[in-house]
């Protein structure tokens, strides 16, 4: 079959692009390498949806982080995913670092953030009454949010499949030949996909599918970022996530709140020889644990039930390297997409339409598109009432499998099945948050992988965690 648009990629960025898409009447296929959705920085990020006031000015990340705050949030109503406007904070410490602030609020205003406030220590206090008392001068930017980046990966893709668009997931680019206006592309198990048009979104492997596509002239830089999760006792630590000054290497170590009421603290940022390289280190957890306590000194770091690492894909240029390619028609990157990438990617999804659009592909809108999801988590919002009433006629959502979530077997059946489907143990958790609780899956693992076994038909010993070499069990007795 040959598609009319070819998206490498499956993060934020290549699902919101596959999203937007699915809105016209063409044949759009993605391509994943990895065995779910959401594998790269897309699963392990801040979550936080920045107001735009930090990108320097007349550039793509000032431009599309400040149009896509408000698209986000549509898109996530839209879609049924969670999200907080709970604002930001940035800190300064000092009367040195005061200047930066008020440059901050000067670029935010050159932008067009709304809203924004310069508080003192003690007005910020008033409104956060955790924070630090060395703390001088804040800057207040009550468009900011936060959202789960995983959670809107997966419903992006998954609204985009229900309409139409088709996911290979196991497909690592081996090969890209471009001849008589045809991507032909190869994946590393021989399997080829063709189309008319090639979307570059592989995240910190875009300069490597640029080079198999025949242009690239930039280098991804790829940056680690180590977190650590603590337990929702100390989820309402903070409202607002805090920020402070931020340096050269990025908008430094945060304190902020998930919408699913833990606390999030991170991220370091140290550049990293290979995206692979994930690992966590005694160094990287004192840094965070450090930088967090000076903005909110009374964190309780014996609460920390997970840590996690990200790794990035930035630029030496420092901005977004969205364009068409000037060597082959039909090729367009979408590369370095960085922090502000999850509070852009709507924003950049239209932009990428708009230069398919410019390239000559013909788009003509469908009648029957339909951007809403259904909400997954509907059954967990109901009363006690109207939970034991849906599950007379669905016993499944009687039974509980993940008991520090309490998520329901009926909940996990469902994220199963529904698109994308999950093939994975944390394919699972990251649709249901069945083991994201204090104990880690440890209790309810075991079933989830039976689940997945009897809905899809896979042996227990073929279950993973996340894809091939992370078999749960090597064998029957």
């Amino acid at each position: 079959m040959n598609h009319d648009v070819i998206i490498a990629g499956a993060g934020v960025t290549g699902s919101m692009i596959a999203r937007e898409l699915s809105k016209y009447n063409l044949s759009v296929c993605v391509l994943e390498k990895e065995y779910d959705v959401a594998m790269g920085a897309s699963k392990a990020n801040s979550g936080i949806v920045h107001g735009g006031f930090d990108p320097e000015p007349d550039t793509l990340k000032a431009k599309l982080n400040v149009e896509g705050v408000e698209m986000l949030f549509e898109a996530a109503e839209m879609l049924n995913v969670p999200y907080k406007r709970n604002g930001s904070m940035v800190c300064a410490f000092c009367k040195e670092e005061e200047p930066a602030l008020h440059e901050l609020y000067e670029r935010g205003i050159k932008n067009g953030v709304k809203g924004m406030k310069l508080l003192s220590g003690d007005e910020a206090r008033a409104i956060e009454s955790e924070l630090s008392e060395k703390i001088t001068l804040v800057l207040h930017v009550p468009s900011a949010g936060i959202i789960c980046p995983y959670e809107l990966t997966v419903a992006s893709i998954g609204n985009a499949m229900d309409n139409g668009v088709h996911l290979r997931r196991n497909f690592e680019i081996s090969d890209i030949k471009h001849q008589d206006n045809t991507f032909t592309v190869t994946s590393k198990k021989g399997e080829s996909v063709s189309g008319c048009y090639f979307i570059n979104s592989a995240g910190c492997y875009a300069d490597v599918i640029a080079q198999l596509a025949g242009d690239c002239d930039f280098k991804i830089i790829p940056r680690a970022g180590q977190y650590l999760l603590l337990d929702k006792t100390e989820g309402g630590r903070v409202l607002h996530t805090i920020f402070q000054v931020p340096s050269i290497e990025g908008k430094g170590i945060l304190v902020s709140p998930t919408v699913d009421g833990n606390l999030l603290t991170g991220p370091t940022a140290a550049v990293v020889d290979t995206p692979e390289n994930k690992e966590i280190t005694p160094e990287g957890i004192e840094q965070v644990i450090r930088l967090a306590a000076k903005s909110v000194p009374n964190v309780r770091f014996n609460q920390v039930i997970t840590s996690f690492c990200g790794v990035r894909s930035s630029e030496s240029g420092g901005d977004f390297i969205i364009k068409a390619s000037e060597k082959i028609k039909g090729l367009i990157h979408a590369a370095a997409i960085d922090s502000p990438g999850l509070s852009s990617c709507v924003a950049i999804a239209k932009y990428i339409v708009d230069l398919l659009k410019n390239t000559g592909l013909d788009m003509k809108e469908k009648n029957d598109w339909n951007g809403h999801r259904e909400d997954p988590h509907a059954f967990r919002k109901m009363n006690d009432e109207q939970k034991n009433e849906f599950i007379k006629q669905n016993p499944d959502y009687g039974k509980i499998v993940c008991r520090c979530e309490t998520v329901s077997e009926g909940e996990i059946r469902a994220a199963i099945k529904r698109n994308p489907p999950a093939y994975d143990v944390d394919a699972v958790k990251r649709r249901t948050r069945s083991g994201m609780g204090r104990c880690q899956g440890g209790f309810c693992a075991p079933f989830v992988m039976k689940l997945i076994s009897e809905e899809h038909g896979i042996p227990m010993e073929k279950i993973t965690k996340k894809g091939e070499g992370s078999e749960m069990v090597i064998g029957k007795l």
